[in-house]
């Protein structure tokens, strides 16, 4: 009962004798920065964290295996759906795997945002290369260009 009422309890104290407004305003100020920075170290992240973190929030963790080029992408699916998670390196094997670990209570919302990305990664695989449109594109008009002849005519008008 004690520590409760010391916890809430806001100490003000001021040096000098007068108390005048912008030194109230100034002590006022300090002490509101001072609960924020007491709050802010309570809150609770969102989005990409540290596995410890994430166990420090008492909600079952589960993971999924994800691969190196997937990284990035996955990571802007999570911020869209607001899932908390986090990435961890396995490097005992030659090729390293990337584990992605979530909350149990977002497994859902996960299985939507992995249909999600892999329908668009999907349809990123469908979409021919832009560099090699362009690059067939430039093929093309240099095959025009040497069909092409040059016609030189030099044609003199008279004025009046």
């Amino acid at each position: 009962m004690q520590d409760e009422v010391n916890e809430k309890v806001v100490a003000l104290s001021i040096k000098g004798a007068k108390l005048t407004a912008e030194m109230l305003q100034k002590a006022m100020k300090e002490v509101l920065s001072q609960v924020k920075k007491e709050v802010d170290k309570q809150a609770i992240p969102h989005g990409k964290q540290t596995l410890r973190q994430l166990m420090k929030q008492n909600a079952g963790v589960s993971n999924i295996e994800i691969t190196d080029g997937n990284i990035k992408a996955f990571e802007s699916t999570a911020k869209k759906y607001g899932i908390d998670y986090a990435l961890k390196k396995d490097a005992t094997e030659t090729p390293p795997r990337y584990l992605v670990f979530f909350k149990g209570r977002d497994a859902d919302v996960l299985t939507a945002a992995f249909k999600e990305f892999s329908a668009r990664k999907l349809t990123q695989e469908q979409r021919p290369s832009i560099r090699k449109v362009l690059a067939a594109f430039r093929d093309k008009a240099k095959q025009l260009n040497t069909n092409r002849q040059k016609v030189k005519n030099k044609v003199q008008e008279e004025s009046l």
